[in-house]
Protein backbone atom coordinates (compact mmCIF):
# COMPACT_ATOMS: atom_id res chain seq x y z
CA UNK A 1 0.00 0.00 0.00
CA UNK A 2 1.17 3.73 -0.66
CA UNK A 3 1.70 6.03 2.26
CA UNK A 4 -1.50 7.62 1.45
CA UNK A 5 -3.95 4.45 1.77
CA UNK A 6 -6.56 6.77 -0.27
CA UNK A 7 -4.83 6.68 -3.36
CA UNK A 8 -7.04 4.61 -6.08
CA UNK A 9 -9.85 4.54 -3.37
CA UNK A 10 -13.93 5.29 -3.98
CA UNK A 11 -15.77 6.11 -0.84
CA UNK A 12 -19.55 5.79 -1.84
CA UNK A 13 -22.32 8.46 0.24
CA UNK A 14 -25.52 7.38 -0.34
CA UNK A 15 -27.45 10.42 0.37
CA UNK A 16 -31.15 11.21 0.96
CA UNK A 17 -32.13 14.62 2.79
CA UNK A 18 -28.53 14.77 4.37
CA UNK A 19 -28.27 18.13 4.52
CA UNK A 20 -26.99 18.41 7.82
CA UNK A 21 -23.93 15.74 7.48
CA UNK A 22 -22.66 16.01 4.12
CA UNK A 23 -20.62 19.36 4.34
CA UNK A 24 -19.01 17.96 7.31
CA UNK A 25 -18.66 14.11 6.45
CA UNK A 26 -16.73 14.66 3.35
CA UNK A 27 -13.80 16.77 4.85
CA UNK A 28 -13.68 14.20 7.95
CA UNK A 29 -13.17 11.93 4.98
CA UNK A 30 -10.11 13.33 3.16
CA UNK A 31 -9.23 14.35 6.21
CA UNK A 32 -8.15 10.20 6.89
CA UNK A 33 -7.68 9.29 3.23
CA UNK A 34 -6.87 12.63 1.42
CA UNK A 35 -5.91 10.99 -1.70
CA UNK A 36 -9.56 8.96 -1.92
CA UNK A 37 -11.96 10.21 -4.21
CA UNK A 38 -16.03 10.27 -2.90
CA UNK A 39 -19.04 9.35 -4.55
CA UNK A 40 -22.35 11.34 -3.38
CA UNK A 41 -25.43 9.59 -4.71
CA UNK A 42 -28.11 11.33 -4.11
CA UNK A 43 -31.95 10.33 -4.52
CA UNK A 44 -33.26 13.74 -4.94
CA UNK A 45 -33.11 15.04 -1.66
CA UNK A 46 -35.95 17.33 -1.08
CA UNK A 47 -34.02 19.17 1.33
CA UNK A 48 -31.43 20.35 -1.47
CA UNK A 49 -28.30 17.81 -0.44
CA UNK A 50 -27.74 16.95 -3.70
CA UNK A 51 -27.14 20.80 -4.48
CA UNK A 52 -24.92 20.66 -1.70
CA UNK A 53 -22.68 17.93 -3.14
CA UNK A 54 -22.94 19.95 -6.62
CA UNK A 55 -21.18 22.77 -4.95
CA UNK A 56 -18.63 20.25 -3.25
CA UNK A 57 -17.97 19.04 -6.09
CA UNK A 58 -17.26 22.07 -8.12
CA UNK A 59 -14.69 23.43 -5.08
CA UNK A 60 -12.94 19.97 -5.01
CA UNK A 61 -11.87 17.49 -8.29
CA UNK A 62 -11.65 14.54 -5.64
CA UNK A 63 -15.87 15.13 -4.96
CA UNK A 64 -17.83 13.39 -7.92
CA UNK A 65 -22.16 13.75 -7.48
CA UNK A 66 -24.34 11.12 -9.41
CA UNK A 67 -27.70 12.36 -8.99
CA UNK A 68 -30.93 9.76 -9.09
CA UNK A 69 -34.34 10.75 -10.33
CA UNK A 70 -35.87 9.08 -7.62
CA UNK A 71 -35.74 7.71 -4.21
CA UNK A 72 -34.81 3.68 -5.12
CA UNK A 73 -33.62 1.75 -1.72
CA UNK A 74 -29.80 2.01 -0.37
CA UNK A 75 -28.93 -1.34 -2.39
CA UNK A 76 -29.84 0.74 -5.60
CA UNK A 77 -27.67 3.51 -4.63
CA UNK A 78 -24.82 1.51 -3.89
CA UNK A 79 -25.15 -0.61 -7.35
CA UNK A 80 -24.99 2.52 -9.16
CA UNK A 81 -22.19 3.88 -7.22
CA UNK A 82 -20.39 0.48 -8.00
CA UNK A 83 -20.89 0.35 -11.60
CA UNK A 84 -19.67 4.17 -11.32
CA UNK A 85 -16.62 2.58 -9.76
CA UNK A 86 -15.86 -0.05 -12.25
CA UNK A 87 -16.55 2.13 -15.24
CA UNK A 88 -13.56 3.90 -13.88
CA UNK A 89 -10.01 2.92 -12.57
CA UNK A 90 -10.66 2.74 -8.86
CA UNK A 91 -8.83 -0.48 -6.82
CA UNK A 92 -10.74 -0.63 -4.01
CA UNK A 93 -14.26 0.73 -3.57
CA UNK A 94 -15.97 1.57 -0.04
CA UNK A 95 -19.57 1.79 1.50
CA UNK A 96 -19.98 4.74 4.02
CA UNK A 97 -22.86 6.50 6.13
CA UNK A 98 -23.52 10.23 5.37
CA UNK A 99 -24.20 10.81 8.94
CA UNK A 100 -21.13 10.03 10.96
CA UNK A 101 -22.40 6.55 12.31
CA UNK A 102 -19.45 5.04 10.41
CA UNK A 103 -16.15 6.76 12.29
CA UNK A 104 -13.50 8.02 9.13
CA UNK A 105 -10.75 7.15 11.04
CA UNK A 106 -11.46 3.28 10.31
CA UNK A 107 -11.00 4.13 6.67
CA UNK A 108 -7.26 3.95 6.28
CA UNK A 109 -7.14 0.48 8.24
CA UNK A 110 -9.89 -0.73 6.02
CA UNK A 111 -7.88 0.17 2.71
CA UNK A 112 -4.74 -1.10 4.40
CA UNK A 113 -6.68 -4.71 4.93
CA UNK A 114 -8.21 -4.53 1.73
CA UNK A 115 -4.41 -5.09 0.20
CA UNK A 116 -4.62 -8.82 1.12
CA UNK A 117 -8.55 -9.37 1.50
CA UNK A 118 -11.37 -9.34 -0.79
CA UNK A 119 -14.11 -7.83 1.26
CA UNK A 120 -13.48 -5.93 4.70
CA UNK A 121 -16.52 -6.10 7.11
CA UNK A 122 -16.46 -3.13 9.21
CA UNK A 123 -17.91 -5.37 12.11
CA UNK A 124 -19.75 -4.46 15.23
CA UNK A 125 -19.80 -8.02 16.36
CA UNK A 126 -16.24 -8.95 16.69
CA UNK A 127 -14.17 -8.30 19.85
CA UNK A 128 -13.23 -4.99 20.00
CA UNK A 129 -16.56 -4.00 17.84
CA UNK A 130 -19.68 -2.82 18.85
CA UNK A 131 -22.22 0.18 19.19
CA UNK A 132 -22.55 3.37 21.24
CA UNK A 133 -26.29 5.61 22.06
CA UNK A 134 -28.38 2.44 20.96
CA UNK A 135 -31.01 1.51 23.70
CA UNK A 136 -31.62 -1.44 25.08
CA UNK A 137 -34.84 -2.76 22.42
CA UNK A 138 -32.82 -1.70 19.29
CA UNK A 139 -29.20 -3.85 20.63
CA UNK A 140 -31.52 -6.68 21.38
CA UNK A 141 -33.59 -6.36 17.47
CA UNK A 142 -30.17 -5.77 15.79
CA UNK A 143 -28.60 -8.84 16.99
CA UNK A 144 -31.84 -10.98 16.74
CA UNK A 145 -31.94 -10.11 13.41
CA UNK A 146 -28.05 -10.73 12.74
CA UNK A 147 -28.09 -13.99 14.42
CA UNK A 148 -31.43 -15.27 12.30
CA UNK A 149 -29.71 -14.34 9.09
CA UNK A 150 -26.04 -16.09 9.74
CA UNK A 151 -28.60 -19.10 10.80
CA UNK A 152 -30.37 -19.28 7.96
CA UNK A 153 -27.50 -18.55 5.38
CA UNK A 154 -25.01 -20.61 7.24
CA UNK A 155 -22.37 -17.88 6.77
CA UNK A 156 -19.49 -17.36 9.08
CA UNK A 157 -19.54 -13.64 8.86
CA UNK A 158 -21.25 -12.55 12.35
CA UNK A 159 -22.14 -8.55 11.23
CA UNK A 160 -24.07 -9.40 8.39
CA UNK A 161 -26.22 -6.28 8.33
CA UNK A 162 -23.46 -3.84 8.83
CA UNK A 163 -23.24 -0.91 5.89
CA UNK A 164 -19.57 -0.42 6.59
CA UNK A 165 -18.08 -2.32 4.31
CA UNK A 166 -14.92 -2.24 1.25
CA UNK A 167 -14.56 -4.02 -1.79
CA UNK A 168 -11.78 -5.05 -3.83
CA UNK A 169 -12.19 -3.96 -7.53
CA UNK A 170 -11.75 -7.58 -8.34
CA UNK A 171 -14.26 -8.76 -5.67
CA UNK A 172 -16.90 -6.48 -7.55
CA UNK A 173 -16.05 -7.57 -10.58
CA UNK A 174 -16.33 -11.17 -9.85
CA UNK A 175 -20.01 -10.96 -7.92
CA UNK A 176 -22.80 -11.00 -9.95
CA UNK A 177 -23.74 -7.71 -9.42
CA UNK A 178 -26.99 -7.34 -11.82
CA UNK A 179 -28.63 -10.51 -9.97
CA UNK A 180 -28.68 -8.84 -6.42
CA UNK A 181 -32.44 -8.50 -6.18
CA UNK A 182 -32.39 -6.78 -2.41
CA UNK A 183 -32.55 -3.05 -2.49
CA UNK A 184 -33.42 -1.61 0.90
CA UNK A 185 -31.59 -2.78 4.45
CA UNK A 186 -31.40 -6.51 2.58
CA UNK A 187 -28.87 -5.58 0.45
CA UNK A 188 -25.69 -5.86 3.10
CA UNK A 189 -26.75 -9.59 3.94
CA UNK A 190 -27.00 -9.96 0.20
CA UNK A 191 -23.71 -8.89 -1.00
CA UNK A 192 -21.84 -10.65 2.00
CA UNK A 193 -23.63 -13.46 1.21
CA UNK A 194 -23.23 -13.58 -2.73
CA UNK A 195 -19.02 -12.70 -1.66
CA UNK A 196 -18.94 -15.71 0.31
CA UNK A 197 -20.46 -17.90 -2.04
CA UNK A 198 -18.47 -17.02 -4.27
CA UNK A 199 -15.58 -18.06 -2.68
CA UNK A 200 -14.32 -14.43 -1.78
CA UNK A 201 -12.32 -13.88 1.81
CA UNK A 202 -13.95 -11.88 3.01
CA UNK A 203 -12.47 -10.50 6.49
CA UNK A 204 -14.18 -8.27 9.79
CA UNK A 205 -12.21 -5.61 11.50
CA UNK A 206 -13.73 -4.22 14.92
CA UNK A 207 -15.32 -1.09 14.25
CA UNK A 208 -17.93 1.20 16.86
CA UNK A 209 -20.57 2.22 15.62
CA UNK A 210 -22.45 5.17 16.81
CA UNK A 211 -25.81 6.60 16.21
CA UNK A 212 -26.55 9.25 14.26
CA UNK A 213 -25.97 13.02 15.48
CA UNK A 214 -28.24 14.91 12.90
CA UNK A 215 -30.94 14.00 10.27
CA UNK A 216 -33.11 11.67 11.03
CA UNK A 217 -32.16 7.77 10.61
CA UNK A 218 -33.97 5.45 7.68
CA UNK A 219 -34.28 2.51 9.47
CA UNK A 220 -38.25 1.63 10.31
CA UNK A 221 -40.24 -1.37 11.74
CA UNK A 222 -40.89 -2.33 8.52
CA UNK A 223 -37.84 -2.25 6.47
CA UNK A 224 -36.34 -4.23 8.53
CA UNK A 225 -39.34 -6.90 8.53
CA UNK A 226 -38.44 -6.51 4.96
CA UNK A 227 -34.96 -7.32 5.30
CA UNK A 228 -35.55 -10.51 7.09
CA UNK A 229 -38.18 -11.80 4.86
CA UNK A 230 -35.11 -11.32 2.20
CA UNK A 231 -33.00 -13.50 3.90
CA UNK A 232 -35.73 -16.27 3.64
CA UNK A 233 -36.13 -15.11 -0.06
CA UNK A 234 -32.29 -15.66 -0.34
CA UNK A 235 -31.77 -19.22 1.25
CA UNK A 236 -34.35 -20.26 -0.93
CA UNK A 237 -32.82 -19.44 -3.91
CA UNK A 238 -29.86 -20.51 -3.33
CA UNK A 239 -31.17 -24.24 -2.32
CA UNK A 240 -32.71 -24.04 -6.10
CA UNK A 241 -29.65 -22.89 -7.64
CA UNK A 242 -27.98 -25.96 -6.19
CA UNK A 243 -30.67 -28.70 -6.87
CA UNK A 244 -31.20 -26.95 -10.40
Amino acid sequence: MSEDPGQGALVCVPTYNERENLERVVPAIFERVPGAHVLVIDDSSPDGTGEIADRLAAGDERVHVLHRAEKQGLGRAYLAGFEWALERDYRFVIEFDADFSHDPGYLPEMLDRLGDADVVVGSRRVPGGGVENWGAARRLVSSAGSLYSRAVLGVHVRDLTGGFNGFRREALEALDLDAIAASGFAFQIEIKYRAVRQGLEVVEMPIVFRDRAAGTSKMSVGIFAEAMLGVLKLRLSGLLSRAS
